[in-house]
């Protein structure tokens, strides 16, 4: 394997907590109360479809802060929080741009950075991705985004857009995820797999999927993944 590329929502960085705290912090400006939490689970739960209406040339394509600011308002809507602002929701809307990390990853990336090529290749925009690396002091060789080409995974473009920028065959190119469905459109278009569980992305009561046998390799975290590819 020459390179590893990286999911990040959720396989490097904990979205749940993160964006549960800054919809606290604005709640608690607007003077509003509600279950973080589950706002924040609502918000992420139409990311998916949202952007398979875009790669379905459904609706035309626009960056995923627009997406997610579009996201926000349905959901604020949906549950009856009049109280934000422009502002708060600006605010919000950036807030994925600031998500910690999972404590793994940092280490983990640095490791498997001693023997590979890492990058990203996420739905985020090429300025979120370098913002989350930099808030999480995480270490990529590259900063790649489904942006570069104006899609979404699981666009099979975007996942061979990966390999011809890195100059690596799909053969040598390992896509990692805690994402089935992310990985099954990377393999589709002959990338390898490595499955990372997170079952604290959604929270207590929401264990990981099993991982099925089409998946290359399956590591408990990003440290145990530089370990099985270590020379």
């Amino acid at each position: 394997m020459d390179a590893v590329v990286f999911d990040v929502f959720g396989t490097v960085v904990d979205w749940r907590t993160g964006v549960a705290r800054e919809f606290e912090r604005a709640g608690t400006r607007a003077g509003v109360q509600a279950d973080w939490l589950g706002l924040a689970t609502a918000w992420r739960s139409r990311y998916a479809p949202t952007l398979l209406r875009v790669v379905s040339g459904e609706v035309p394509w626009r960056s995923l802060d627009e997406l997610h600011r579009m996201m926000l308002d349905d959901v604020l809507t949906e549950h009856g929080l009049t109280g934000f602002t422009d502002t708060d929701r600006a605010e919000l809307v950036s807030a994925w741009h600031r998500l910690s990390p999972w404590p793994d990853s940092r280490d983990g990336l640095s490791r498997l950075r001693e023997t590979h090529i890492t990058a990203t290749l996420s739905n985020g925009s090429i300025a979120l991705l370098i913002h989350l690396a930099r808030v999480g002091g995480l270490p990529f060789d590259a900063i790649l985004s489904a942006e570069l080409i104006h899609s979404y995974k699981p666009d099979p473009k975007v996942y061979l857009m990966a390999g011809d920028l890195l100059e690596v065959p799909a053969p040598r190119l390992l896509m990692t995820a805690c994402h089935l469905e992310d990985l099954r459109a990377a393999a589709d278009v002959g990338l390898r797999t490595a499955y990372i569980p997170r079952p604290l992305e959604w929270g207590p009561g929401h264990p990981a999927a099993p991982a099925p046998d089409w998946v290359d390799l399956i590591a408990t975290d990003i440290p145990d993944l530089a370990r099985r590819l270590a020379p």
